[in-house]
């Protein structure tokens, strides 16, 4: 908090940027503004070790105070690894979204699904059934949608993709963030004007690239 406070104090982001909250997935994901560098304004707002309860607790601090005009958080896998249900996720992304929506009626906002890590294989069953719950709750919401990377990072049989991952199998390496760039890309408004033939040529070369085998 005290980071972001200091990067705030030397450069505040602008309002009506697209913002990114959650656990060290979101924190290590050191090329996220190029990723999205058609958006004007795009903000970083993820800490490590994070549960979806601690973004519900700080949601006005990383969130609401910077005025985005689309939250999307990732958050939801720490809580699990630390003995919380697939309800309590889930009431935990319900109160941060009503926190969101009752400061910043238009934001969209956006739930990427919990991720498949291997190092966390045991907890897959409650990884699927937070996933489920999050994702039927996001349809009840306007202006807001369930993103899902869970199918995208298994093969095409159900299989875990180490692959995509650093060596804890719990991070992700460049190869899973191309992949997460791919799916996400799609879910967030990009001025039409701003990418070129060319980008778009690379951006489908990468998605085939990161296609589950």
């Amino acid at each position: 908090m005290a980071a972001f406070a200091a990067a705030d104090r030397e450069k505040l982001p602008l309002a009506d940027g697209v913002l990114f909250v959650g656990s060290s997935t979101i924190r290590m994901w050191r090329n996220l503004a190029q990723d999205f560098r058609q958006v004007p304004v795009v903000i970083n707002r993820g800490f490590g070790g994070s549960t979806m309860a601690d973004c519900d607790h700080f949601a006005r601090d990383l969130v609401t105070r910077y005025r985005p005009k689309h939250v999307l958080v990732y958050a939801g896998e720490n809580d699990l690894a630390e003995g919380r249900t697939p309800q309590q996720v889930l009431a935990s992304f319900a109160n941060f979204a009503r926190v969101v929506r009752g400061e910043l009626p238009n934001a969209q906002i956006s739930y990427i699904s919990i991720k498949p890590s291997p190092s966390r294989a045991a907890f897959l069953p409650q990884v699927r059934e937070a996933n489920a719950l999050v994702g039927a709750y996001v349809r009840t919401l306007g202006n807001a949608d369930y993103i899902d990377i869970f199918t995208p990072m298994l093969t095409t049989d159900g299989k875990l993709r180490p692959e995509l991952f650093l060596a804890d199998q719990l991070h992700m390496n460049d190869a899973g963030y191309v992949l997460w760039q791919s799916v996400i890309a799609r879910h967030i408004a990009m001025p039409a004007a701003t990418i070129s033939p060319i980008e778009v040529a690379a951006g489908m070369q990468r998605a085939q690239f990161s296609s589950p085998r």
